[in-house]
């Protein structure tokens, strides 16, 4: 079982899979353009508490399969790598400032989706094995 996270009185391990694409689709991420992204994701997430479980950093988008501390929010720690990398990438690659005069490096918005080891089907099965079971006992609150 993967390793979960633990504090004083709890026990957690929150994933997300995360996708963000550079403005206009531009294929800007290659060479040391794409080699420093990748560093640049890799500083922050460490800073952020955050592990990569396993990502790409493509010539147009970057994927991120990333485990989180409970007290982060997913669209914060993205506005964190997507305003992060945009500033520091475009300081150091001069051509990038040119391309991209706006000072937009990334485009708007991104995707994100919970991932885990328990299915929806999983989940359904024990709640509905809690209810038969509160059912007999009715002792428990069943919620709808």
């Amino acid at each position: 079982m993967s390793e979960q996270r633990r504090s004083g009185h709890t026990v957690t391990r929150f994933t997300a899979h995360l996708v963000w694409i550079t403005k206009y689709r531009y294929p800007v991420l290659t060479g040391d353009v794409q080699r420093r992204c990748r560093e640049l994701i890799v500083q922050i997430c460490d800073a952020e508490d955050v592990q990569i479980l396993t990502g790409v950093v493509s010539k147009d988008h970057v994927h991120a399969h990333i485990e989180y501390r409970p007290k982060l929010s997913v669209s914060d720690l993205v506005k964190r790598l997507k305003g992060r990398t945009s500033r520091i990438l475009q300081q150091e690659f001069p051509q990038l400032r040119k391309r991209y005069w706006g000072r937009h490096f990334w485009a708007i918005g991104y995707g994100g989706w919970s991932t885990g080891n328990v299915t929806e089907a999983m989940v359904q099965e024990y709640l509905e094995h809690h209810r038969n079971k509160s059912n007999k006992e009715n002792r428990k609150m069943i919620l709808e």
